[in-house]
């Protein structure tokens, strides 16, 4: 079947609705891939997605996921992961996907949050298998069954089952405590959030093969299935593996990926990067923290320019801002204009709208995004005008463009001086030496705070001196914004998402 005919086929409409029309017209075209560690692989085709979600959401029904409900879903990436989403989806669940590698007790406190009626864990996952194979025997239907459970429950036909929202995401935020981020949008398909970003600048060939290189318990990773029910095919990869990855991408010339900073770092550092095919990406996004310039340029050497794309949002769905990598080149350092609506304006410590170069709070609002709602700890910071801000930090140039600071809670100031540590890494990371860096600021009876960098050194080579990294920092920095210590590691602690967490950095050294 042509695409043309396929998108002709599926109207916008529920998210289940968009499943069960996908199955019927494309019924054994490979919708999802997954990539194990080992780079093992395995697939659903659009048929076996809808039946086999039929199944489980049969399962999670008897066991309480009724409509409204959060379904908690604890699980490395995985098709399991995907079937319990879509699953979620056709009782009118919200699925909420969970970080899965915390401690008992930091999970234990985010599951009471999440306060979900069923919970999966990678516990179940061959319970998971077991419950679809059992109904999904010979002689059972459980389209049927789910269909006329739903008719006699909510009077409704499967295809008209909207879940209140597309999903829920965990965050510890800038606290530490946990909460849950409910998006206030709810799971009816529109193809401006599965459209790809850079078709705002021209047209990009669809179906697209997306690499999901991020864990999707994170928005990031998760949001991909939005692509998926507009057509798009995913390759998900079990766990962020940079060499992996490049695999996989000359494998199934994959289109496009979103990625952090740090995840782009580590592929374009493997030694035979300039010689592996990366021709099938179209495009590439990176989001999460401002790309310093040295990576900026190493990925237009391998890509060009005009296929990077850096944005900034957040979980919260308070907007959007976005530009291209031959802008970025006009706007060094810039995370874009505010793209579809969104409306951007910095404000000072008293709420006043701050001139064009000032460093402010980033107050944003987008309604075609709706927003967002918290579980547990935290509330936005809302104006009377509706803009909110999540407590990231910048300033806007005379043209528009955003460009980041920092959190203001990161924020470090030594000898009454503000120090944003995003400035400082994305100096010492191009240290010869450095493969990671991450800048905090501890306590010191001089200087209130004193600049700390804790650096991951390349591995073998000579770990740079305090000498070298404070030369290195001066040769590039402001003299207050150099590191006062350092500190050399065998490896910064990272999630998988690539996310540090500077409060529990802090709180080991200043304890």
């Amino acid at each position: 079947m042509s695409d043309e005919a396929t998108s002709a086929a599926v109207a916008p409409d529920s998210y289940p609705s968009r499943v069960r029309a996908y199955a019927a017209s494309d019924p054994d075209g490979v919708v999802v891939r997954h990539v194990a560690q080992d780079g093992a692989e395995t697939s659903l085709t659009w048929q076996e997605l809808d039946q086999r979600s039929d199944a489980l959401a049969l399962e999670l029904r008897e066991q309480g996921v009724g409509f409204g409900d959060r379904l908690g879903i604890a699980m490395p990436n995985s098709l399991h992961l995907v079937l319990a989403s879509v699953a979620a989806w056709k009782l009118g669940a919200i699925p909420v996907p969970v970080r899965w590698d915390l401690p008992d007790w930091e999970r234990a406190r985010l599951r009471e949050t999440v306060d979900a009626a069923v919970y999966l864990d990678e516990s179940d996952i061959s319970s998971i298998d077991r419950w679809i194979d059992e109904r999904m025997a010979a002689g059972n239907d459980p389209s049927a069954d789910l269909a006329a459970d739903l008719a006699a429950d909510l009077a409704a036909d499967l295809a008209d089952v909207v879940s209140p929202s597309l999903m829920g995401i965990c965050s510890s935020g800038s606290t530490g405590m946990p909460k849950v981020i409910v998006i206030n949008r709810p799971a009816v398909y529109h193809d401006v959030f599965s459209t790809p970003m850079i078709a705002m600048w021209g047209p990009v060939p669809t179906p697209q093969t997306i690499l999901v290189v991020a864990p999707m318990y994170h928005s990031t990773g998760f949001s991909t299935l939005n692509n998926m029910l507009g057509g798009d095919r995913l390759v998900i990869m079990q766990k962020f593996d940079a060499a992996l990855i490049v695999d996989v991408i000359e494998r199934h010339r994959v289109s496009t990926f979103t990625a952090t900073p740090t995840m782009l770092k580590r592929i374009s550092d493997l030694p035979d990067i300039d010689e592996r095919d990366l021709s099938s990406i179209e495009w590439i996004l990176q989001g999460a923290a401002s790309m310093p310039p040295s990576l900026v340029e190493r990925w237009i050497e391998l890509i060009g320019a005009e296929r990077i794309l850096m944005a900034y949002g957040m979980t919260e769905a308070l907007g959007l801002t976005a530009l291209r990598g031959d802008e970025w080149l006009e706007h060094r350092g810039s995370v874009g204009l505010p793209m579809r609506g969104t409306e951007v304006t910095i404000l000072g410590p008293d709420g006043t709208p701050l001139p064009a170069g000032e460093v402010g709070d980033i107050y944003m609002q987008a309604p075609a995004y709706g927003g967002s709602t918290y579980l547990g700890a935290g509330a936005l910071d809302v104006t009377d005008a509706g803009l909110a801000t999540v407590g990231d930090m910048g300033h806007v140039d005379d043209d528009g463009y955003l460009y980041l600071a920092d959190r203001r809670v990161d924020m470090i100031i030594s000898g009454g001086a503000n120090v944003f540590p995003a400035e400082v890494e994305a100096a010492l990371i191009d240290h010869p030496a450095v493969a990671d860096v991450v800048v905090i600021g501890l306590r010191d009876p001089e200087w209130g705070q004193r600049v700390h960098a804790i650096i991951e050194p390349k591995k073998g080579v000579e770990p740079p001196t305090f000498d070298d990294v404070v030369a290195f920092a001066k040769a590039r920095l402001a003299a207050y914004k150099v590191p006062k210590t350092v500190e050399i590691v065998d490896i910064i602690p990272r999630s998988a998402a690539t996310k540090v967490n500077r409060g529990a950095l802090v709180a080991e050294r200043d304890s």
